[in-house]
Order: structure tokens, then C-alpha cells, then sequence
């Protein structure tokens, strides 16, 4: 196990606990925010294509890691955490300055598309301590504890990954 400090893991912690709490309500309170006359409507295919490109991240890094190459695993791992990071901010970007689009279509469909976006955003708030602590016990050198936790923090995050390419590919055709 690396040599951490007490309290270096305490702040870690802090950190961990106050980023899970307040990333989902920062997003919350900018959805509130409205900035006219700036146009992001080129974000969304932007960030789907960062969803996508985290989700291929993910498979490849615990691909990495299977065959023991854990300086590639680590390398993609942080790649997909800096991905994921610009995914939300320009989709707060893009919702601050623009109005939200309703989904258009009816039928089956409608409720499918809605069960995606729904059960996306829920597991989006769960992953981001999920994927912290997951880090911090890596970073430690907790592999026992860290292996345990991402059995849960890796399908989420590749949900989520996923399915925001999803909602993307089922609302494009209603942007205006």
C-alpha cells in the first residue's frame, strides 16, 4: 500500500464527499441559469461523441488491466475522467445557453427514450463518488479494496457512458 498520510486520506475524503454533493447540485442550480445570445448548439454531438469516446476508455482500460499493463490502464482511466469532466462541462454549457429540447416522438418509443434519460441522470449522480472513491483507493494502493468497489463503479460509469450517446441519438432529431 503507498504511504498516505492520515491526513492526506482525511482531505481526500473531504474532497470525495463534497465533490458528490455538490457537482449534482451545481449542475442542478446552472440548469436554472440562462445566458441568451450565445450559440453552443454545436455541443451536444460534441459531448455525445465524448460519452462514446469515454465508453470506449473504460473498455480498453479494464482490457489494460487484464493483461497486466496497469501504466495503460492508469493512463486511460484518467483519460476517461478527464473526458468525463468535459462532457459535463459543456453539457452545463450548452443547457445554460440554450432552451431544453422535448423529445418528439410518441408511442413505445416515448417511454423508452424517457426510461434511458431518467435511469441516465439517477446513475450519472451515483457513479461520480463511485468513480472517486474507486480512484482514491488505486491511488493508495488499496487494489483489494479498489477492485471490490469498481465490481460496481465500472458498469455504471460505461452505462452512463453509453446511454448519454443514446439520449443523444434518440433527441437530435428534435434540436431546432
Amino acid at each position: 500500500m503507498t504511504d498516505r498520510s492520515p491526513a492526506q486520506l482525511k482531505r481526500a475524503k473531504l474532497i470525495i464527499n463534497i465533490l458528490s454533493i455538490v457537482i449534482p447540485l451545481a449542475v442542478a442550480v446552472l440548469f436554472k441559469v440562462e445566458i441568451k445570445g450565445v450559440d453552443t448548439s454545436f455541443l451536444p454531438p460534441i459531448y455525445a461523441g465524448i460519452n462514446g469516446l469515454t465508453a470506449i476508455l473504460l473498455i480498453a482500460a479494464v482490457m489494460a488491466i487484464k493483461k497486466g499493463n496497469q501504466v495503460l490502464h492508469e493512463t486511460l482511466m484518467r483519460f476517461a475522467m478527464v473526458c468525463s469532466l468535459l462532457f459535463l462541462l459543456m453539457y452545463v454549457a450548452y443547457h445554460m445557453t440554450s432552451d431544453s429540447t422535448e423529445y418528439g416522438g410518441d408511442g413505445p418509443m416515448k417511454s423508452v427514450y424517457y426510461f434511458v434519460l431518467i435511469s441516465h441522470i439517477v446513475l450519472s449522480v451515483a457513479v461520480v463518488p463511485l468513480v472517486l472513491y474507486s480512484y482514491l483507493r488505486a491511488w493508495i494502493g488499496n487494489f483489494p479494496a479498489h477492485k471490490k468497489l469498481v465490481k460496481y463503479a465500472f458498469p455504471i460509469w460505461l452505462y452512463v457512458a453509453v446511454t448519454g450517446v443514446v439520449v443523444y441519438l434518440m433527441i437530435s432529431p428534435y434540436y431546432s
